[in-house]
């Protein structure tokens, strides 16, 4: 009784205090004051109200939570609440480490399924494999919890016990005894030396010593041969700007310029320059870039691209120029708001978007190619502002046909990946591993008995134009000529295992070489296929072309 009274007397005196506020801003000839007081009192009555009269009960967590997002979602995606109950999620992805097994999961079809381990993790130590299906944490049973719910289950302090109960290729029930353990997600996912001397390191985070990471993985690839180096940025979506900042200095000269961060107060606008002596100013450097390549991994490209000290290669990236800040709020809660956008040596800003500036539909606004700004890179190469990072050599990105992701979505892929592995013990290298053409037979044949939602953008445009067609009389002889094309799509579709066949034996192998060699065999048996690597190495090796591409 005593808790729930101190709760009330918070609720009360945070209620008054909005009309504090406007009593002492009132007074204030700083009109923006007035309002937000003012505001804050209309929201504090408006929540009394509803509270008191309302003909349900009202959850107050949930209608302030609601309210919180709604009022943040018309800043940027970026700026976001985190309750209490997310902080320790928040201090993952800075950190990349937590307490827990080293499991990666989905809850899928009303199952939460293992879906990749990392390597030496506590999880594949005790036995745990991918594809088995985790039913119970602890004697929790785990059906009726989201994939939050389930994960904070399995996270907790390093050294305490779990059991985890699993049920194995649809039929073994196994329980594992084990402890957590400080997982530290790796930020390179995997290096190696390539053909003609070349290094090569995909790095997929920018959490804590992901600077440091670098320079020893660069420093091990000099040290078995490689005399050139690949840097692989792809789907890394950034992370922390001060690991950004010291993977430049590694490869621009001490007391150069990195990036600037410019905000609406002076303290959160910084400069930040190289402060300690490179590793290397000669190494020939080549950076991959896609869509998925954001923030921290702008920086890194956009700089090296700035001083012509790599060339990149591949897609547009994303194009997040814009600094976020955790600050601290009452009862252990913290915001993450967006203090400044950040301004590479060029000049160049390459945030995409506008989101104080909103269409019709309320969604953000893009620059027009038409107000982009053009600067210059130390050699003089033409670079532009406002729209991510363009590469300095552009390779077409490879798309799925919606057949091949629709069946990939459905799980079945994943599943027939589980099977396979059960009925074979081990297989060739990632490098050398491919399935038969009676592999993929039987694999079509298990289809046989699966279904799946398999909509596609032309059949969906087809019903549009056929709904139009019917009402207009105009038009409506085009009903023939459209079920002619409907059919044909079907046909396709019908025939999709047979006609999709390269792309889907690609992403069966992708995932039975998960189940054997985890994350660093998939990468590993891209490599030879990859033309974004290929053109790194062909730019890398001919001196050149490499010379010519930063020159301008």
């Amino acid at each position: 009784m005593k808790l729930k009274g101190k709760v009330k007397n918070v609720i009360a005196i945070g209620l008054a205090v909005p009309a504090l506020l406007l009593g002492i801003f009132a007074f204030s000839s700083d009109d923006k004051h007035f309002e937000m007081a003012k505001n804050l009192e209309i929201f504090a009555s408006l929540y009394s109200e509803v509270n008191k009269y309302y003909v349900d009960d009202v959850n107050p967590n949930t209608l302030i939570r609601t309210s919180i997002d709604a009022m943040l979602e018309k800043l940027d995606p970026y700026t976001v609440y985190i309750p209490e109950d997310d902080i320790e999620d928040f201090r993952t992805n800075a950190t990349g480490e937590y307490g827990g097994l080293g499991i990666q999961s989905n809850k899928i079809n009303e199952k939460h399924i293992v879906l990749n381990l990392y390597e030496n993790s506590p999880a594949m130590n005790a036995g745990i494999k991918i594809g088995d299906v985790i039913t119970a944490v602890d004697g929790v049973p785990l059906a009726n919890l989201s994939d939050e719910q389930a994960g904070k289950l399995m996270k907790g302090q390093s050294g305490s016990d779990i059991k985890v109960d699993i049920l194995r290729n649809n039929s073994e029930e196994l329980s594992f005894i084990t402890k957590r353990e400080k997982i530290v997600i790796p930020n390179i996912s995997y290096s190696t030396v390539l053909e003609e001397s070349v290094g090569y390191l995909r790095l997929s985070e920018f959490t804590r010593d992901a600077a440091e990471d670098v320079k020893k993985t660069v420093l091990e690839l000099k040290k078995d041969g490689a005399t050139r180096l690949i840097i692989d940025l792809r789907e890394n979506p950034g992370g922390l700007l001060n690991e950004a900042v010291d993977i430049c200095n590694l490869f621009v000269p001490k007391g150069s310029k990195i990036v600037d961060t410019k905000g609406k107060i002076d303290a959160q606008s910084h400069s930040y320059t190289a402060s300690a002596e490179p590793l290397d100013l000669n190494i020939p450097i080549a950076v991959i870039i896609n869509n998925g390549s954001a923030s921290a991994s702008e920086i890194v490209s956009g700089v090296l691209q700035d001083y012509d000290r790599a060339v990149v290669i591949g897609q547009k990236s994303y194009g997040k120029g814009l600094v976020q800040v955790k600050r601290e709020l009452s009862f252990n809660s913290a915001l993450k708001v967006t203090t400044a956008k950040y301004y590479i040596p060029s000049g160049r800003c390459i945030q995409a978007l506008d989101y104080a500036k909103r269409k019709a539909d309320g969604s953000a606004t893009k620059m027009a190619d038409s107000l982009k700004t053009e600067f210059r890179t130390t050699n003089n190469r033409i670079v532009y502002d406002g729209d991510g990072i363009d590469p300095d050599i552009f390779i077409e990105e490879v798309t799925s046909s919606s057949f091949a992701k629709n069946l990939s979505e459905s799980g079945l892929i994943f599943d027939y990946a589980t099977k396979y592995y059960y009925e074979h013990d081990s297989i060739e290298s990632p490098q050398k591993f491919a399935l038969s053409d009676d592999e993929y037979a039987s694999f079509t044949k298990w289809m046989e008995s699966k279904t799946f939602d398999n909509p596609s953008q032309v059949e969906n445009t087809l019903e549009v134009l056929k709904y139009a067609a019917t009402e207009d009389d105009v038009y409506n002889k085009l009903i023939t000529e459209i079920d002619d094309i409907t059919a044909s799509v079907e046909k396709i579709k019908t025939n999709g295992l047979t006609s999709f066949k390269p792309e889907i034996k690609s992403l069966l192998e992708k995932q039975i070489i998960l189940r054997y060699y985890y994350t660093s065999g998939q990468v590993e048996a891209a490599l030879n296929k990859d033309e974004e690597i290929k053109e790194a190495i062909r730019v890398l090796t001919d001196t050149e072309a490499y010379t010519a591409k930063l020159s301008g």
